[in-house]
């Protein structure tokens, strides 16, 4: 039976409430500062992002005895999100790369030498990364997740600190309109 990997309810919570909070007051600032760009063309351009970005936040990792695969919803255009299946038997190695922000992922090597980006933000991580020694024998001991749960509870935090913010501004707003 596969093994099934989503990316973790709170960097998800905290990125789509990021979204909302960011984009949201929007088409409300045409309306108080006279632009004449239309409301209905933001809040449409804002759904299909949202769309977007729910698509991409629903990536899921598969693990069987034969292989790992990252897929997404089969809604989502490949053009924005393609997933990827890689055999366990072509797995040639796993290296680290550093990031431009000092953390650290991993890539598979195949083979081929192609790399395939190790998902590091699902639910279960430290049970993918077993399974990835269990069907490699590649030692993963030193692998870490990418981000620790208490940076994403910050920024969830912080969003919601905004989403308070604006719906105070979004109010004030109106009520002065009015």
């Amino acid at each position: 039976m596969p093994a099934i990997f989503k990316l973790s309810p709170l960097i998800r919570v905290t990125l789509l409430g990021l979204y909302v909070a960011l984009t949201v007051p929007l088409p409300l600032l045409p309306q108080t500062d006279g632009v004449a760009v239309s409301p209905k063309w933001l809040w449409f351009g804002i759904g299909l992002g949202f769309i977007a970005l729910y698509g991409a936040l629903s990536e899921r990792v598969i693990v069987t005895e034969t292989e790992i695969q990252v897929t997404y919803p089969a809604w989502m255009p490949r053009i924005l999100r393609k997933g990827w299946v890689l055999p366990w038997a072509e797995v040639k190695a796993l290296k680290p790369r550093s990031t431009g922000q000092g953390g650290i992922v991993y890539y598979f090597l195949s083979q081929a030498e192609q790399a395939y980006l190790l998902p590091m933000r699902v639910a279960g991580f430290s049970r993918l990364v077993r399974l990835v020694q269990e069907r490699t024998g590649i030692d993963t001991s030193d692998v870490r997740s990418l981000s620790q749960p208490w940076m994403y509870l910050t920024l969830l935090g912080l969003t919601l600190l905004l989403l308070l913010v604006d719906s105070w501004t979004i109010w004030t707003a109106l009520s002065l309109m009015a």
